[in-house]
């Protein structure tokens, strides 16, 4: 699977927009985790993701995400914890500690709820291989930075439709 078939899809759910426009003004504002070590990229992200209508929870690393999902190593599964508190996670693929590839099998291995939100794979680099490795183990979709609101606005799109 190339990036222009990742591309190709994403236009689908593009076409798929306006027909759906009236009824994302009715559903409820979608909540999306946002997680990237650098600063920059996470500020940019967050501020589309809210020109977009979404609630944005943001963490610099894939620890700090497990923490905030109830998938970190010292807490328990509560009833709480098993709610999915969002309803789609972007994440940076390079990341120190732990890079959104291994934060996207964590997520989809540890939990059968977390297991149904979808994951955004983001990158600067273009690598097929890399693209490939992060569709195959569950990825919604990888996108290549800097994200623009043309990105963001289809991928609320697709989770509306989802």
């Amino acid at each position: 699977m190339s990036c222009e078939f990742v591309y190709e899809h994403m236009d689908a759910a593009s076409a798929a927009s306006s027909s759906t426009k009236g009824v994302m003004e009715n559903v409820e504002q979608p909540h999306v985790l946002a997680v990237d070590d650098n600063l920059i990229d996470r500020k940019l992200i967050e501020q589309l993701l809210i020109n977009s209508s979404c609630k944005v929870t943001t963490a610099e690393n894939g620890r700090r995400a497990l923490e905030f999902l109830g998938l970190g190593d010292d807490q328990n599964n509560t009833l709480e914890s098993r709610v999915s508190k969002v309803n789609l996670i972007i994440t940076d693929y390079c990341m120190p500690g732990m890079t959104g590839y291994e934060l996207l099998k964590r997520i989809k291995q540890e939990s059968s709820v977390m297991k149904e939100v979808p994951v955004v794979i983001v990158s600067s680099e273009n690598v097929p291989t890399r693209i490939n490795k992060c569709l195959e183990e569950g990825a919604q979709m990888f996108m290549l930075k800097p994200l623009k609101q043309s990105d963001v606005k289809k991928l609320r799109c697709q989770l509306m439709n989802s």
